[in-house]
């Protein structure tokens, strides 16, 4: 089953954006423009805060989350509008082995794109303010900004091949997918408008804990997240239902 998880995985990289052949150049202009600002003017408006600050959990949580959705949408609403969707549930390939493979994929491109804006940041960095030495991620913060992509793109990939499950077309599921976006980060708004009496309780427990204590209760959060979205994406797949849609 894994050799057939890698397989689908393969496949679906090779028709991520900035690896299709079709557009190349549109792909890669975009690309340039994508690692442009997050691997080189964010960096450069940050400073040294870049490294010695958590400012890199953030934005190694965030960037991921944009990146692997947006794009796992085209998992299977993809398949359908370009009529590739019946080939492939068609094949030998398990249920299992063609959902795990097509999150495996979103994983991987969040990963790695993340990761190549964070160390294109890192160089930036040195390179503009590395004067009195190299600057570089405490030990904490490295392994953070790791665990935090990949706990966020398995977290976005989940979701958007969920959401393109059951989308009908690539806009329904981009659609779907932004409404669902704005509903995770709802509190992060509501939260600014609440009244002092009850953030100030919250802020005051926030100050006096730990931060590993409060990434790690973070992170088990995320993973209960990963888990319920999975569960739910094994539930929804059914290949006799996808070949009837």
């Amino acid at each position: 089953m894994l050799t057939d998880i890698l397989t689908v995985a393969l496949k679906e990289i090779k028709e991520l954006p900035y690896l299709r052949r079709d557009k190349s150049r549109t792909n890669m202009f975009t690309l340039l423009i994508f690692v442009g600002v997050f691997g080189i003017f964010l960096p450069l408006q940050t400073g040294e805060e870049w490294v010695t600050s958590p400012l890199a959990l953030l934005f190694s949580g965030w960037l991921p989350f944009m990146l692997v959705g947006t794009t796992m949408v085209d998992a299977f609403a993809g398949e359908r509008e370009r009529h590739t969707l019946e080939t492939l549930l068609a094949s030998r390939l398990s249920d299992r082995a063609i959902l795990f493979g097509k999150i495996l994929a979103g994983v991987i491109y969040g990963l790695a794109m993340t990761l190549m804006c964070v160390l294109l940041g890192l160089v930036t960095v040195n390179v503009a303010f590395g004067g009195d030495g190299l600057l570089f991620f405490p030990l904490a913060i490295g392994l953070g900004i790791l665990a935090v992509v990949l706990l966020i793109s398995t977290l976005a990939s989940g979701l958007g091949v969920l959401v393109s499950l059951r989308a009908g077309s690539v806009r329904q599921a981009q659609q779907t997918f932004t409404i669902a976006y704005f509903v995770l980060f709802i509190p992060l708004m509501v939260i600014p408008m609440l009244p002092e009496a009850v953030t100030q309780p919250v802020l005051q427990f926030l100050m006096h804990t730990d931060f590993t204590t409060i990434a790690i209760g973070a992170g088990l959060i995320i993973v209960l997240l990963d888990v319920v979205l999975i569960l739910a994406a094994l539930a929804r797949f059914k290949r006799a239902r996808l070949i009837l849609d």
